[in-house]
Order: structure tokens, then sequence, then C-alpha cells
């Protein structure tokens, strides 16, 4: 049995958990989210626990038991109390700003960079320097913070560009070292 797979998720009071065929949704005071369950795995709500329970132990059906039931915990997580990735951006010039439903960032280019926000992501920016990407859906939200960091990723010899908040980067020595 999958360690993962067989703990029941708590399911608080202002969640509505609604079980279908082949997805569950769960709705929630920061949205609704559909999570698909894969064939061979089932989903009862008892009381209040969601538990997952699959129909036989082929590798698949293993290995889709914790999945499904990690997936549902985050959706559970998320229409709660929701989800945040921060990030930093560094450099002479480099800002952000919000503008309506896009976010447009200078970034050392010669042309601002206008990035449409997604739906369910709202997106703040601190001080023009802190971007704060925050949502119910844990993937979107990765997601969106992932794209925004490649716009600029950081060089390794003075640090510029856009990095997670807290992420270390491994600084090179120039030319002056040798």
């Amino acid at each position: 049995m999958s360690r993962v797979g067989k703990m029941p998720i708590p399911v608080p009071d202002k969640v509505q958990v609604v079980i279908g065929e082949d997805h569950v949704e769960v709705k929630g005071p920061k949205g609704l989210l559909r999570t698909p369950v894969l064939p061979g795995i089932s989903c009862a709500l008892e009381g209040k626990e969601l538990r997952i329970n699959r129909a036989d132990d082929t590798q698949s059906c293993r290995a889709f038991h914790g999945l499904t039931r990690a997936l549902l915990a985050n959706a559970v997580h998320g229409v709660t109390q929701g989800y945040k990735k921060e990030l930093d951006i560094v450099g002479v010039g480099y800002k952000a700003n919000v503008e309506g439903r896009k976010a447009v960032f200078n970034l050392g280019y010669s042309h601002p960079i206008e990035f449409p926000i997604p739906e369910g992501i709202e997106i703040a920016v601190e001080k023009s320097t802190h971007v704060v990407v925050t949502g119910a859906d844990r993937q979107s939200v990765g997601q969106v913070a992932a794209q925004i960091r490649a716009m600029k990723k950081p060089e390794p010899y003075k640090g510029k560009g856009v990095m997670y908040t807290g992420e270390k980067i491994i600084r090179k020595a120039g030319k002056a070292a040798k």
C-alpha cells in the first residue's frame, strides 16, 4: 500500500468536494479546482475526510495512487490557503509593474516585456523589484513564476536577473581573478 496514498485528506468546513466519474472538483473560498482521477483509482468522501483507493496492485495503479492523493491534497490546500511564489529583480534599471491584466518588465533589453497574467493568477509588485505570484493552483503558480524567471535568468558574474527570493546564485570569478 502506498504510504502517501493511504493517508486521508482532511476537508475543512468551508470546502465542498464533488466526486465525478473521472475527476474531483474542489471548491473553496479561493476558487474552484478540477483534478483528474486516472483509471483504477477511486475517491470516497467519508465524513470530513477524502480517501483515495486503488482497484488492484498493478504498477500503474500503485504509482497513480500516491499521485492522485497528492494532487487532491494540493487542491484542498490551494482553495483554502492558496500558493505563493516570490521573485526578486536584481540589476541597475531592472524593474516591473502591473498594468491591468498584464505585467510589464524592464530587464535591460531594448524594449519592455509585457507578460499577460493568466486567469486564476494574481501578480503583485512591491518596490518595483519584488514580484509576488499567488493563486489557488500550485502548478499554475509555479509555472508562471518559472516563466517570469526565464525572461532574464540570473547570470553568474554579477548576479543580475530575475531570481526566486532566497535563491543562492553561485558566483564565478571574472577575468581579474586570474
